[in-house]
């Protein structure tokens, strides 16, 4: 019978059909219409952020310290400033001690050398001499550094031992002693002159 046939065999492709179809239509996973409303959606990828801020958004920037001296001055070497200020303190010591008011004019600011000038003076009305000798190279360390207007300054603390021979009318007299003290020079960043003045002193802990 073809007819009897044809109807198994239709209603066995229908039973066929259907059980791919409740197989093959079957979601597998997570699918992305199933995120939960009011979860956040995966963001596009964000740009890499600036290393450094642009020179206008930095010019209002107040630095301070040594990187105040070098925005101004370009040319400022800490190493080499250390290193001159040691030989500018050996040189200031060794001239005030001989009575040198040449050399301390050249390198101290009026107010520095008025203080020496008179020392010196009142050594000399009493009849001493002095000479000194450093037992061992002085220490220099930078203490502080800043911009004030125009003028740079920076702050050294200088460790040194001095031997001190003084000779007057009752004979000469030595005086081995450790010296602390903050010294502090200033150059006008507006100048061509490189050299720094010493525009301060003070004691400091040894």
């Amino acid at each position: 019978m073809p007819l009897l046939e044809l109807i198994i065999f239709a209603a066995l492709a229908a039973i066929v059909l259907y059980q791919l179809y409740s197989v093959l239509g079957r979601r597998v996973g997570r699918q992305p219409e199933d995120k939960p409303a009011g979860e956040a959606q995966p963001s596009a990828p964000r740009a890499p952020e600036r290393v450094l801020e642009s020179i206008e958004e930095a010019e209002g920037v107040a630095l301070t310290g040594l990187a105040a001296i070098r925005a101004r001055d370009g040319a400022f070497d800490l190493s080499h400033f250390l290193h001159g200020s040691k030989a500018a303190y050996e040189m200031i010591v060794n001239a005030f001690a001989a009575g040198d008011r040449d050399t301390l004019r050249n390198l101290l600011s009026d107010e520095v050398y008025s203080a020496f000038e008179s020392a010196i003076t009142a050594r000399e009305i009493e009849g001493r001499t002095e000479t000194v000798e450093f037992l061992h190279p002085p220490r220099s360390d930078m203490e502080k550094a800043e911009v004030v207007g125009d003028a740079a300054r920076v702050t050294v603390r200088f460790l040194a031992e001095i031997r001190s021979r003084t000779k007057d009318a009752r004979g000469e007299a030595v005086d081995d002693r450790r010296t602390a003290e903050l010294w502090t020079f200033e150059r006008n960043l507006k100048s061509r002159d490189p050299n720094w003045t010493l525009v301060h002193v003070d004691a400091a802990e040894a």
